[in-house]
């Protein structure tokens, strides 16, 4: 149930935040790991680019889908039993995946079965109940401080994957992963008392699923959010599965492709933590269409500019400022537009539109790099889709809608 605006934290308030910080600091840390595999897995198999980069686009996709039915499950039956479902797929994905010589076993674990699970720890399931345990008056920081400790995994958990790539090879590396995901489940427990199906028998005869969602999606600002949010997928899955090769393609070490991803992860603590506190301060809006302004010119300098190893850490680390950014900034405008009801639900919508933009990243880069030899078209499509971004959220109205409005003019 959600606590009064004026809510203040006690100690179990802040175990919750914690604990959930550290579940999607797992959850982000081994999906972000994911890129350090498709080097090893096409030497291993022999298959090009582009398959492995299907698989890694049917996990983002299938997430994206997934997370409707899971933000809808965690608000009518709890985030806790969602969250465990999804570390049982996540973990048993990534075992699956170990050794796999089938591609459509390779498309059916890191695909299917992982990209569920993501759904079911990420953040669709836990920001919620992180906004729900502090209250209106500590939403953003909360929501910034999630997205920050996604971040961090980032930054933990990739260089730890590839020194288990290199100490005992990259089978026993996701076996290894896979074992330490089950760890999810117990940190998933103190969200319980502020998972969705506590609202009131009042608040449920308020508005039902299907009202909510017909009163989104016929709202202007909602889709356009939703459009946005494509741009910031495909940014990120790009990058994230497509950045180590790209960098060993040009004759660095792999080492610095997983140092770059971290640095990404480590720069965007700061930047995702910022971007909850400023999100709370100053329009919504206008913070998605700097970040995303910002993004077009990150890349265009680095496309630009000569490729040496200060070029790449420079432009990890601005990309990491602005990185997942834009999730504090995103769900809170949900939460503004809806309430935090259905916020679950509308954000994993939302969320559907960012995968559909990872699906495309990741698959778009495997695809041309075979047929070119080159990732360049899709860097210059990531610049073009960051200004169309901004365009695109640059309309978007910050307020309730008229069924919340006046609830609050009637109180």
């Amino acid at each position: 149930m959600q606590k009064p605006a004026d809510y203040k934290a006690n100690g179990s308030t802040y175990f919750l935040l914690a604990t959930a910080c550290l579940l999607l600091m797992l959850s982000f840390g081994y999906r972000s790991s994911f890129g350090l595999f498709i080097k090893p897995l096409t030497d291993a198999n022999g298959w090009g680019r582009e398959a492995i980069s299907m698989a890694l686009a049917i996990q983002n996709l299938f997430w994206g889908i997934v997370a409707v039915f899971a933000g809808g499950l965690a608000d009518r039956y709890g985030n806790v039993r969602v969250i465990v479902a999804g570390t049982l797929l996540y973990a048993g994905g990534m075992a699956l995946m170990a050794g796999v010589e089938n591609i459509w076993l390779l498309h059916s674990s890191a695909g299917l079965l992982v990209g569920a699970g993501i759904a079911g720890t990420s953040f669709g399931i836990v920001l919620p109940a992180m906004a729900r345990a502090v209250g209106e008056s500590r939403r953003q920081l909360a929501l910034g401080l999630g997205t920050a400790a996604g971040s961090l995994g980032q930054f933990a958990v990739v260089p730890i994957a590839q020194q288990l790539i290199n100490s005992y090879g990259w089978i026993a590396a996701l076996n290894i992963l896979a074992v330490s995901a089950l760890a999810m489940v117990l940190l998933a427990i103190p969200l319980a008392p502020y998972s969705g199906k506590a609202e009131t028998e009042t608040a449920k005869r308020d508005q039902s699923v299907v009202e909510a969602l017909h009163e989104a999606l016929g709202h202007r600002s909602f889709l356009l959010l939703v459009a946005g949010f494509f741009v910031c997928g495909f940014h990120v899955a790009f990058i994230t599965a497509h950045m180590p090769a790209f960098l060993t393609d040009n004759g660095f070490d792999a080492r610095l492709g997983a140092w770059s991803i971290s640095l990404i992860g480590l720069c965007n603590v700061v930047g995702a933590f910022l971007s909850g506190v400023w999100s709370g301060r100053v329009f919504k809006r206008n913070l998605l269409v700097g970040i995303y302004l910002g993004r077009a010119v990150a890349i265009t300098l680095f496309l630009l500019v000569p490729l040496t190893l200060p070029s790449v850490l420079i432009f990890s680390a601005v990309m990491g400022f602005l990185w997942l950014a834009t999730v504090p900034p995103t769900s809170g405008l949900v939460a503004v537009m809806f309430g935090t009801r259905y916020m679950a639900l509308l954000y994993g919508i939302v969320f559907l539109g960012h995968q559909i933009g990872s699906f495309s990243g990741v698959w778009l880069g495997g695809w041309l790099y075979d047929r070119t030899g080159s990732y360049d078209g899709v860097w210059w499509l990531g610049v073009a889709f960051g200004v169309m971004a901004a365009i695109v959220h640059w309309p978007i109205e910050e307020k309730p809608v008229m069924r919340l409005a006046g609830q609050t003019a009637g109180n």
